[in-house]
């Protein structure tokens, strides 16, 4: 029976090798050939391979006559492979793309996939082969036709064609498997999987999603399909799957039908879903981790993996490392994806991890209030509360000050949980987010209000107000403020500041100390250290607006009236024992603004007038007018002369010799000598790496304001040297400004200097440099 068919098909071949007018009889024949095998579906292997042959002859042929439709007649599968092979083929390009574009408009994409749904191919290798023709498609007919590809195969537009493909795939499915027939998805599942991980989720769940969404609502076939559809994707796909699939659910209970227990079920998966969005990626939106996690949390086989993933967050969130390296929006992530998890956990898991929660609070708020970044402080200020909120809810709370701006409420309002049957499109709206947070603080306050505020009679109020009312008031319009005379002798400051009980007059002195400094320095010069002493360790005895301030431009007059000594003395005091954290950060500022102030010249703000500002000249009587008569045409002319319009007034450039410059080694060398020297309150090269980046930004400035003077060189040695040291240092910002004392090295040294004196220094720079 099968030799006829086969017979028939090798003729017909034949004939269209042999070509004229045979041509059109062989594609009756073979027509005929296959339809008396029972149609394309019936064929056996030897059949299609001889209608494989059939088919690349007539690819080449191409008689007259219709036949293009011979493809779109034949087995789908081998029709797409013979038309791909004719589109790589010289000469058949258009042909071959125009038969491809009929093949994908008359719906055989569907009857392909639906062919191998239920008789799967022979060989892996042929259905490899199949797999990347269908994915690739669109590439293929671009690289051949070189751009000039028929809009059907851009991109844009294949792929949800696939999907709707697919979607018309499953549908059969579904009728087979209400039938009691069995047949595959795997294939399927693998063009999902490609076509994911090509990069093109987008276009083809866009397709998928909604539709799968409806299906999905109300039929368990429906879900258990979906469920197998993701489950059969491979291992090396399944993240591009799962990924494309949880940014794109509307809601985590659609994610929840559209997956099912994936999670639990494929290890791959697992990891992606726990780990990898959550601990390794930070770009996801809220949403997405809405999705992620309240999907999790609506199966009880999920969510003993929501516990696990809530203590690997917290134990990433508590981690010291991860707060110092980590950036800011990667840490801000992983505090939203708490919260949510925090949102919907129920107080028996709350009950049974209670200590662990704890524990993790308490490591994890220390690390970040350690930071020196004021939004690392506020994101470990707002997860505390929430912890601590939901673990004791009985009890008080952690309570911290910090600004309330969008940002804070946002994070807030992640522990209200989102309702899991409804759709949650993107971040939520900041006035809902306003109110959500707002809600459980109007609440505690009103709850505590009502207790503390005594009930008194009305009457005993009423009488009160009445007795209040019999009194007259003073008129005060016309008194002034009494204005407590400031002292006017650097001496008189001294005790002021020193032993004064009058406040009034210890905030008179506060305020005109600056000033009386800079009227006179040789006054200065004779207690210059000592006032600079009590200034160092002086403290707030009332409230003085702008007291920091103040006390700082004090300090950097008395250094700019006084150098060298008041510079031995603070450097000093930078390395000795019991000053605060807050006293070296205004040493290294006064000395900076000081450095600052020495280096720039005076301004004297002289100008040039214009000659058109004189008036009318007169010869004095008695003078000669025969002397200088060229001077007095000149001028009669120019009072005559009519001006619409004049230069700007010149003004001179300040100048004057640089006062930093036989004093910047005092300022510079003692502030690098000891900082690897740990005491007992003050290390360096431990945990105080905040004042170890505020003093190499510090060094920086003062090797950029020593340019042109006679330490540079030995500054700038000594400096590559210091960075050499700690080129190596995990934090950030003390690397920054390492980078800075390079650049002002560069800036400042002259380069005959670099290239003779500093040559060693500046080659090891460059090799740390390269590295990084």
């Amino acid at each position: 029976m099968a030799e006829g068919p086969e017979r028939a098909l090798r003729e017909a071949a034949a004939a269209l090798e042999r070509g004229g007018p045979g041509a059109a009889a062989a594609l009756g024949a073979a027509r005929e050939a296959v339809a008396a095998a029972g149609g394309p579906a019936a064929l056996g292997e030897r059949e299609r391979a001889v209608l494989g042959a059939f088919l690349r002859s007539l690819a080449r042929a191409r008689p007259a006559g219709e036949w293009r439709s011979c493809f779109l007649e034949a087995p789908p599968g081998l029709a797409l492979s013979v038309l791909l092979e004719a589109l790589a083929a010289p000469g058949c390009a258009r042909e071959a793309a125009e038969v491809l574009e009929r093949f994908l408009r008359e719906g055989r994409v569907p009857a392909l996939l639906w062919e191998l749904c239920q008789a799967p191919a022979g060989s892996p290798e042929l259905q490899e082969a199949l797999l990347g023709q269908i994915v690739c498609l669109p590439d293929h007919v671009s690289n051949k036709l070189q751009g000039k590809n028929p809009p059907v195969f851009f991109p844009q537009n294949y792929f949800p064609l696939l999907g709707g493909a697919i979607i018309q795939v499953l549908q059969k499915i579904s009728e087979s498997l209400r039938g009691g027939l069995d047949c595959s998805i795997s294939f399927v599942s693998h063009v999902l999987g490609k076509v994911c991980v090509h990069g093109r989720q987008k276009e083809i769940l866009s397709v998928l999603v909604p539709r799968l969404t409806d299906l999905t609502k109300s039929d368990c076939i429906w879900q258990r399909i979906c469920w197998r559809l993701v489950e059969c994707v491979p291992d090396r796909w399944m993240e591009a799957v799962v990924l494309g699939f949880v940014q794109r659910a509307p809601g985590a209970d659609v994610l929840s039908r559209l997956l099912g227990n994936l999670v639990v079920k494929n290890k791959k998966a697992q990891f992606v879903v726990t780990q990898k969005m959550l601990l390794l990626q930070y770009g996801h939106t809220t949403a997405v981790l809405q999705n992620l996690l309240g999907y999790l949390a609506l199966d009880s086989l999920r969510r003993a993996l929501l516990i696990k993933v809530l203590k690997e967050l917290l134990e990433t969130w508590g981690s010291s490392s991860a707060v110092k390296h980590s950036p800011p929006e990667q840490q801000q992530y992983i505090s939203k994806a708490i919260l949510i998890c925090l949102s919907h956990l129920k107080e028996p898991e709350i009950e049974s991890c209670r200590q662990e929660l704890l524990t993790s609070m308490m490591e994890g708020v220390k690390c970040h209030l350690d930071s020196n970044l004021p939004q690392i402080r506020r994101l470990g200020m707002i997860v505390a509360e929430s912890i601590s909120s939901k673990i004791n809810t009985d009890g008080p709370v952690l309570k911290f000050q910090y600004e309330e701006d969008d940002e804070a409420r946002e994070l807030k309002s992640l522990l209200v949980q989102t309702p899991p049957f409804c759709v949650v499109p993107g971040p939520p709206d900041d006035e809902n987010d306003e109110t959500d947070a707002a809600l459980p603080g109007e609440l505690e306050s009103n709850n505590k209000s009502h207790p503390a505020a005594p009930v008194k009679p009305e009457e005993e109020s009423d009488a009160e107000l009445d007795s209040d009312d019999d009194l007259i008031p003073y008129d005060m319009s016309e008194d002034k403020e009494l204005k407590t005379k400031a002292p006017v002798y650097i001496r008189d400051c001294i005790e002021v500041l020193t032993g004064s009980e009058d406040v009034d007059k210890w905030e008179a002195t506060v305020k005109a100390l600056e000033s009386l400094v800079r009227k006179n320095p040789a006054a200065t010069r004779e207690v210059s250290v000592e006032l600079a002493k009590i200034l160092l360790h002086l403290e707030e005895k009332t409230c003085v607006e702008g007291f920091v301030e103040l006390r700082q431009r004090a300090q950097v007059a008395i250094l700019t009236a006084d150098p060298i000594p008041v510079a031995k003395y603070l450097t000093s005091q930078f390395y000795s024992l019991n000053y605060s954290l807050r006293q070296r950060v205004d040493i290294l500022d006064v000395l900076v603004l000081a450095a600052q102030e020495l280096s720039c010249p005076k301004s004297h703000g002289k100008t040039k007038h214009s000659d058109a500002q004189k008036t009318h000249i007169q010869l004095l009587p008695g003078s000669d007018s025969s002397k200088d008569w060229r001077r007095i045409v000149d001028e009669r002319i120019k009072s005559k002369t009519r001006r619409f319009a004049t230069g700007r007034p010149q003004v001179e450039r300040a100048s004057g010799p640089n006062e930093f410059n036989s004093v910047a080694g005092h300022f510079f060398f003692p502030l690098i000598q000891h900082f690897d020297r740990p005491l007992t309150t003050f290390d360096l090269l431990g945990e105080d790496h905040f004042v170890l980046g505020r003093l190499v930004h510090a060094l920086a400035i003062l090797m950029y304001l020593a340019v042109n003077t006679v330490a540079v060189t030995a500054m700038g040695k000594a400096l590559l040297e210091f960075v050499w040291a700690l080129r190596f240092h995990t934090d950030s910002y003390v690397r920054q400004g390492l980078l800075s004392c390079i650049s002002s090295v560069l800036l400042s040294v002259p380069a005959e200097r670099l290239l003779e004196d500093v040559t060693e220094e500046l080659l090891e720079a460059q090799s740390w440099l390269g590295d990084h």
